[in-house]
C-alpha cells in the first residue's frame, strides 16, 4: 500500500534498514496508476526504492513465527493493512510488545483507526477532497471535476507519520518502551492545511478581537491565496519569455525595487505601508508594473531579484522546474541505471556527507533468502524447508 510504502522511503533514504514483508502475491502497488516503466510502475519504483523485499504468507504458522521473529530484531513495524489487519491475525500491538517491548507500531489509513469514516474504502485524492484542500472546477460539458492540484493528504502522512515513527525510535532507546501510533491521511491533509482552517475559526470570533491587517483596513480577507486576490506588489505577471512572481509587499522591497528601476515616482505615490501591503485593487499600479516586467526575460527578472535584494520567483509547472538553475543545483536526479526510473532525492542533506543513493525497488520476495539468513540467522536447511512449507517464497 502507498501509505506506509511512503512513509518507509524517507527512512530508508535517510539509511534505515527497511524490509518489506510481502504476501507471495506481492504488493499491488507494483501494478498501480501509471507511468508503467517497463511492467512495473514508477509508483512502485519510487516508494519502495532502497528497501528489502521478503515475501511470507501469514496464513500459515510457520509464516506468522518467521514475522515474529522479525519483530522480535527489528525497530518499528508499519502496518500496511487497514487498521487492525494484523491484530486479526494476531499480530497486534498487544502481541508485538509481548515479542519485543521496545518496538515501535504505526498504522497509516486513509481515515484512521476511529471515527464514523473508519471503515470509509478511500483513494488518495479523498483525503484531499474530505480537508477542503481543493474546490471542484466545472469542465467544458459542465460537469463537476477534479482540478489539477498536489496530493496533499497521500504525501503529508507519510511525512508526519516517518516524524512520530522517529520520536518514537528515540523514546524506546532512552526508556526500553516502545509505543502504538495511528496516523491518518485525512487527518494529514487537514493539518497541513492548518492556517486557512484556522483563520476561518479566528473569525467566528468578534471583530472586536480578530481582525484582518493594518494595511488593509483591517478587512477580514479570506486565508491564504484567496486572500490575496485583486493584490498587485504580490502578484504574477508576464515576463518577455513566461511568467514571474512579484513579491515586494513589504515597503522596504517596495522602495527598492523602484529605486533600482529609476521609478521612484512609483513609490512617492503608492508608498504603501510598512508590512503585508498587496496594492490590493489598485489597476493603475497593475498596468504600470505589467509593462515594466513584460520587458525583461524571467531570468533576467530572478537574477535582478538577487542584485536588488527584491522577492522575485520563476513560475515553472512540474515539467519545466527540473530545467531551473537552483533545482539543477539542489536536486540531482537519481538515474534510471540506479532505480529503473529518474527519480528525486530525499531533500534533506547531510551537511559534509556523500548523498546516499539507494537501491533499486525489489522484486517480490528478492531477498527472503538473505533476510531469513542474515537477519534471523537462519540455514540453509531451515530456509528450504519454510519454503517447501509455502511459509515464505
Amino acid at each position: 500500500m502507498l501509505g506506509p510504502a511512503a512513509i518507509t522511503t524517507a527512512l530508508a533514504d535517510l539509511g534505515a534498514e527497511v524490509i518489506k514483508v510481502e504476501p507471495p502475491s506481492g504488493d499491488y502497488v507494483r501494478r498501480m496508476t501509471w507511468p508503467i516503466v517497463e511492467g512495473v510502475s514508477l509508483m512502485h519504483l519510487h516508494v519502495n526504492r532502497g528497501k528489502r523485499s521478503i515475501a511470507i504468507d501469514l496464513k500459515t504458522a510457520d509464516g506468522i513465527a518467521v514475522f515474529e521473529a522479525l519483530v522480535a530484531t527489528s525497530d518499528v513495524v508499519v502496518e500496511a493493512m487497514r487498521p487492525g489487519g494484523l491484530a486479526r491475525r494476531g499480530l497486534g500491538y498487544e502481541r508485538l510488545k509481548e515479542i519485543n517491548p521496545r518496538i515501535v507500531f504505526c498504522t497509516i489509513s486513509g481515515y484512521g483507526a476511529t471515527g464514523p469514516y473508519r471503515d470509509l474504502a478511500s483513494h488518495g485524492i479523498a483525503y484531499d477532497a474530505w480537508a477542503g484542500i481543493f474546490e471542484p472546477e466545472i469542465d467544458d460539458a459542465g460537469f463537476p471535476s477534479i482540478p489539477n492540484h498536489v496530493s496533499i493528504g497521500i504525501n503529508a502522512g507519510p511525512l508526519f507519520g516517518g516524524l512520530g515513527i522517529l520520536a518514537g525510535v528515540i523514546q524506546a532507546r532512552a526508556m526500553g518502551v516502545g509505543a502504538q501510533m495511528e496516523v491518518a491521511q485525512s487527518d494529514a491533509a487537514a493539518a497541513f492545511d492548518w492556517y486557512r482552517e484556522e483563520t476561518y475559526r479566528a473569525y467566528e470570533r468578534p471583530e472586536t478581537e480578530v481582525t484582518g491587517n493594518a494595511s488593509d483596513n483591517y478587512a477580514r480577507r479570506e486565508p491564504a491565496i484567496a486572500g490575496m486576490r485583486g493584490g498587485v506588489r504580490y502578484q504574477v505577471y508576464r515576463s518577455a519569455d513566461g511568467h514571474v512572481l512579484f513579491m515586494a509587499s513589504e515597503q522596504h522591497f517596495w522602495k527598492k525595487f523602484c529605486a533600482a528601476l529609476d521609478r521612484t515616482e512609483l513609490f512617492e505615490r503608492w508608498p504603501g505601508s510598512e508590512y503585508g501591503d498587496h496594492a490590493r485593487g489598485n489597476r493603475e499600479l497593475q498596468a504600470q508594473l505589467t509593462e515594466i516586467f513584460a520587458a525583461q526575460t524571467t531570468d533576467e527578472w530572478v537574477q535582478f531579484g538577487i542584485d536588488v535584494d527584491v522577492p522575485i520567483a520563476p513560475c515553472h509547472t512540474p515539467k519545466t522546474v527540473a530545467n531551473d538553475p537552483q533545482f539543477r543545483d539542489r536536486l540531482e536526479w537519481f538515474p534510471t541505471t540506479a532505480l529503473g526510473a529518474e527519480q528525486l532525492p530525499f531533500p534533506v542533506k547531510i551537511v559534509d556527507a556523500d548523498p546516499l543513493v539507494p537501491t533499486m525497488a525489489p522484486t517480490v520476495g528478492e531477498h527472503t533468502d538473505a533476510v531469513l539468513a542474515d537477519v534471523l540467522g537462519y540455514d540453509a536447511i531451515r530456509i528450504a524447508e519454510l519454503r517447501a512449507a509455502g511459509a515464505v517464497t
